[in-house]
């Protein structure tokens, strides 16, 4: 693992380096290692939290491949296991800020008592706030809800979901950003899923950055929720 790190890092160090897509940036790559270690002389857990995202830009349209796995023990018992792999596309094809949107995501959830976890659905997306280094998006949509949970309990609905987005970059030196998603369900108001990632990032260099992220995941039917605080180190490289 340390010897693909290091060949990653040095290739990436070779690319050229923008700050964001624009008129002749057509692919982003960004991996994120971090986690969290606690040990005394009566407990010992530990976090690793890692995501890998892929994007492509072609004119009016961007599409994105987005994968987290989130593993954890504590006292030798097995606290998280938590994977999520998002293909999602943003097409810009009328109004300034408006752009429509698609999603197909797979999740498994030790923590969320998740076996499988299939979604997929459309909707719209306007830029409240479209500056360079500040973003506030809103987005609204339907999407399908097919699961298997860990009571071996399968079914099947559709859902509302709403996402805030905000991206803020401080004299490109100190970044936030965050995804919060809530998806209520049509059929049933106390079937609901949060989600919340937000991180703190501080540039080293344009492209790598020291991370602290806050992650805050709950399915409500299944009565589980996990927060979950981690630090480590981002690479992102626009070319």
């Amino acid at each position: 693992m340390k010897v693909l790190l290091t060949c990653i890092i040095a290739i990436l160090y070779y690319l050229p380096v923008r700050a964001q897509f624009n008129d002749s940036t057509y692919y982003h790559l960004g991996l994120s290692a971090t986690g969290s270690l606690n040990k005394t002389n009566t407990s010992d857990a530990y976090l690793l939290n890692n995501g890998l995202n892929f994007g492509v830009k072609k004119k009016d349209a961007v599409l994105n491949f987005n994968s987290t796995w989130l593993y954890g023990k504590q006292n030798r018992q097995l606290s998280n296991n938590d994977f999520s792999s998002t293909l999602n596309f943003n097409l810009y094809k009328t109004f300034p800020h408006f752009y429509y949107w698609g999603l197909l995501n797979y999740a498994t959830s030790f923590s969320l008592k998740i076996n499988h976890q299939t979604q997929a659905g459309l909707g719209i997306a306007y830029n409240l706030i479209d500056k360079e280094n500040f973003n506030i998006n809103i987005s609204d949509g339907v999407l399908y809800d097919t699961s298997n949970l860990l009571a071996d309990d399968r079914y099947d609905t559709f859902r509302n979901s709403f996402r805030l987005q905000y991206r803020m970059l401080i004299k490109d030196l100190i970044l936030f950003e965050g995804n919060n998603f809530l998806q209520n369900s049509f059929a049933n108001g106390s079937d609901y899923i949060i989600r919340s990632t937000n991180k703190l990032g501080i540039k080293l260099k344009k492209w790598i950055s020291l991370t602290s992220s806050l992650n805050y995941n709950r399915m409500n039917i299944t009565r589980s929720e996990n927060l979950n605080l981690t630090y480590g180190i981002t690479i992102d490289q626009y070319f």
